[in-house]
């Protein structure tokens, strides 16, 4: 059985590192166990919860910087901004209820680690692209800091971009800094109906093409729109979120209404009924109640997402829906199986990567969960790895195998 430590402080995260190096032991990073079944199962002789690590330690709204330690619920930092009309604006997943743990229970330290971003990722980027600054422990037990307000850099490497997606397997995470941005005071979803995956892409492209500013952009076939809160019928729909001022929204929605005028009627969701349907598409709420499901999430080319997400759908009996203007295609499947070399083959030509989110641990095992990388990519990976983490201590093998 595992050694659970829990630790309080940057300090005892440097001495239980230092203690499972000096006794050949490896280590599970873990928080609240939100994303802990995402990633390849891993075997370690210690778990270092981090979950005592909270608090923010700096906010500056005028400055529109925030800092807190890795184990700060995400859910009361977004809470403490909204009191002061702030976000975070690359809107974090909550992966809670789709890994079969609780909702609004992740920590910064997780949501930095997987870089997993909302629909806005389209307008403002991914969690690293909003990383300022960052204090962590190496796979050697040494702390160290980077960027942010201590501006101390590694020479070579922008740490926070780097550590931010890394799923842990490079330093331990223990306070992080974040640039957050003000909260648009409203929202619309402008929702078009489209007869087919070739009709959805011409639609979200047309939108994506305009001046509109469009926030949000997400293609839901009938089956997947039927259970997600909000939609006036259930539909093959294209969404498309406008963020800001009443001025500005009104204008945008007359501008996309015209853009648009060529793909179908567009019905209009006020702000509150908005923010709850792409929250549903953010947190892939209509595969929640799916079971142990294999869920896919495949980065590619926008103009060809409705059509794989339909091709994969059809071919492997499961379900699928896109985000990011198509760029991002969720796909649940039947069963178990995972059908990896299925997924990854269908995707191939339009390029893009591919990442099982939710398998059983075995599926998970005997599948890669991350895009298999080639000997380059993986050369480069091993040498990065190996210099902050060259007793590969930490979560060992979490994301490729002997890493």
């Amino acid at each position: 059985m595992s050694e659970i430590i829990a630790a309080r402080d940057e300090d005892e995260v440097a001495e239980a590192v230092r203690s499972a190096l000096g006794a050949g032991k490896s280590i599970e990073v873990t928080g609240r166990g939100t994303k802990r079944a995402l990633g390849r199962p891993v075997e370690a002789g210690v778990t270092l919860d981090l979950s005592g690590l909270v608090g923010v330690t700096l906010y500056e709204p005028e400055e529109l910087v925030l800092s807190a330690r890795a184990g700060t619920p995400g859910a009361d930092i977004e809470e403490m901004l909204a009191t002061s009309g702030q976000m975070l604006a690359f809107e974090p997943m909550d992966l809670g209820p789709l890994l079969g743990a609780p909702a609004g229970a992740g920590t910064l330290g997780g949501l930095f680690a997987v870089n997993f971003a909302g629909p806005r990722r389209i307008s403002h980027g991914a969690v690293r692209d909003h990383a300022l600054g960052i204090k962590a422990v190496s796979g050697r037990g040494e702390p160290f800091k980077s960027g942010g307000r201590v501006v101390k850099n590694v020479t070579g490497y922008d740490l926070p971009r780097l550590m931010a997606g890394s799923f842990g397997t490079l330093a331990v995470a223990t306070e992080i800094t974040l640039k957050v941005l003000p909260r648009p005071p409203m929202e619309e979803t402008v929702v078009v109906e489209v007869a087919s995956p070739e009709a959805a892409s011409m639609a979200l492209c047309a939108a994506m093409g305009s001046s509109s500013e469009v926030s949000g952009a997400a293609w839901l076939p009938a089956g997947i729109s039927s259970r997600v809160p909000g939609l006036p019928r259930a539909a093959s729909v294209v969404l498309l979120r406008l963020e800001g001022v009443l001025p500005s929204v009104t204008a945008r929605r007359a501008m996309l209404r015209t853009v648009l005028a060529a793909h179908g009627a567009a019905e209009v969701l006020d702000t509150e009924p908005s923010r709850a349907l792409w929250r549903a598409v953010r947190d892939v709420a209509p595969f929640w109640e799916s079971g142990e499901r294999a869920v896919w999430r495949l980065s590619t080319a926008p103009a060809g997402g409705p059509a794989l997400a339909a091709r994969l759908a059809s071919d492997l009996g499961g379900e699928a829906f896109c985000d990011w203007a198509g760029g991002l295609v969720w796909l649940c499947l039947p069963g178990e199986a995972a059908h990896g070399a299925e997924v990854r083959a269908a995707l191939a030509p339009l390029g893009g990567h591919a990442t099982l989110v939710r398998a059983s641990a075995a599926e998970r095992a005997r599948t890669p969960v991350f895009q298999p990388l080639d000997g380059a990519l993986a050369a480069l990976t091993r040498r990065v790895k190996e210099s902050f983490d060259p007793g590969l201590v930490l979560n060992p093998g979490r994301m490729h195998a002997g890493m």
